[in-house]
């Protein structure tokens, strides 16, 4: 299994994030991930 390059904190911060108060497009292009990742 891959390695993710980010930790359990920083996985929840994203997700958070996004729930709150940014479209899932900005948050993944801030964080320099792809809208699938985040999905996943």
């Amino acid at each position: 299994m891959k390695r993710s390059r980010l930790n359990e904190e920083q996985i929840i911060g994203i997700l958070r994030e996004a729930e709150e108060k940014e479209t899932v497009k900005t948050v993944c292009a801030k964080h320099n991930i792809s809208e699938a990742a985040f999905y996943t």
